[in-house]
């Protein structure tokens, strides 16, 4: 797969896609952004019940992360090395710091924030790079959260290889665009950077396919949103979301 998301997304048309084909009302992957939405409102309320996080948000995108704790988090920081999807953010309302990074180099380090516990989001990135480029991910958060009072750190994973989307992968191996990555693979990239994984969260048992066929789209609303609250059904969901914290050191 093509793994530069800095030079595929220095380009306006294809921000634009994203944000308003991609993410289109009632798409596959706006389903599933409703649910993580929910999620991790739920979340925020319930991990920081006295004060409010500062919201770090590494390869922010058009803001959708963000936009999904406004009001929630004391403020918030959006970081990503493409100009145009932080112009998308800013134009579509992200109420955010957004802070052009470069794409190699040394880590980044996170924006200067007053006192209190940080929130670290990583939203459709894993997937999308090779190694290198989680480890820089993976580094930031580690100076965003030294300790394991510090905040937490939640991570998404839109290609489980345990899920329904793996009977494709003999098929669409060398393919540009298809990976995949195991709990497995999460678990040791977290604990290669001090973390472990403290909660498990699926959003979507069934592929884009489902979504797009007309008669069957219903049904696999139905049936994702019952997943996302069933427990276990994380283990063989397309979509995960993954919640961390540092270990002691």
């Amino acid at each position: 797969m093509d793994t530069n998301y800095a030079r595929v997304f220095q380009d306006t048309g294809a921000v634009d896609k994203y944000e308003h084909v991609t993410y289109a009302p009632g798409s596959y992957a706006s389903r599933i952004n409703e649910r993580q939405r929910a999620y991790l409102r739920a979340l925020v309320r319930r991990a920081f019940p006295g004060v409010r996080p500062v919201q770090h948000d590494f390869a922010c995108g058009t803001g959708r992360a963000i936009r999904s704790l406004h009001g929630l988090v004391r403020e918030a920081h959006g970081y990503d090395t493409s100009t145009d999807m932080l112009a998308k953010a800013a134009e579509v309302g992200t109420r955010a710091r957004l802070h052009a990074v470069a794409a190699d180099g040394p880590v980044p380090r996170p924006a200067a924030a007053e006192q209190g516990p940080a929130l670290v989001t990583m939203f459709r990135l894993l997937l999308n790079v090779d190694d290198t480029v989680r480890d820089r991910a993976l580094a930031f958060a580690a100076q965003a959260l030294p300790d394991p009072d510090a905040g937490l750190l939640v991570i998404e994973n839109h290609g489980n290889a345990r899920s329904l989307r793996h009977l494709r992968a003999r098929r669409l191996r060398g393919q540009r665009w298809f990976a995949e990555l195991s709990h497995d693979d999460i678990g040791r990239l977290l604990e290669r950077h001090g973390f472990e994984i403290v909660e498990r969260r699926g959003f979507s048992m069934l592929t884009q396919g489902w979504y797009e066929r007309r008669g069957l789209d219903r049904i696999a609303r139905g049936v994702d949103s019952a997943a996302s609250v069933l427990p276990g059904a994380d283990r063989y969901a397309v979509n995960v979301v993954y919640v961390a914290r540092r270990l002691q050191a």
